[in-house]
């Protein structure tokens, strides 16, 4: 499951023409995910208190927990 997730976030970042690199939600900053396509600093925030208040995500579903991403947030994640 961590590996889906970080499989997803790393072509998430090749798709936005960033350098290839593998980023880690359960250890990304805010700033490292508000470089993200479709997420902003208030979304990159939330994932970071949201992980923060209960421990690492073990699925990419798990990112529907943070408010502000849904199910729109993940569909554009899987086509990337």
């Amino acid at each position: 499951m961590l590996a889906r997730l970080l499989l997803t976030l790393a072509c998430w970042v090749v798709m936005t023409g960033s350098v290839l690199a593998q980023l880690d939600i359960n250890k990304a900053s805010p700033e490292q995910l508000d470089g993200l396509k479709g997420i902003g600093p208030a979304k990159a925030q939330a994932i970071v208190d949201y992980r923060r208040q209960h421990g690492p995500f073990k699925s990419v579903d798990e990112l529907q927990n943070v408010p502000g991403i849904g199910p729109a947030t993940l569909r554009t994640f899987a086509r990337m």
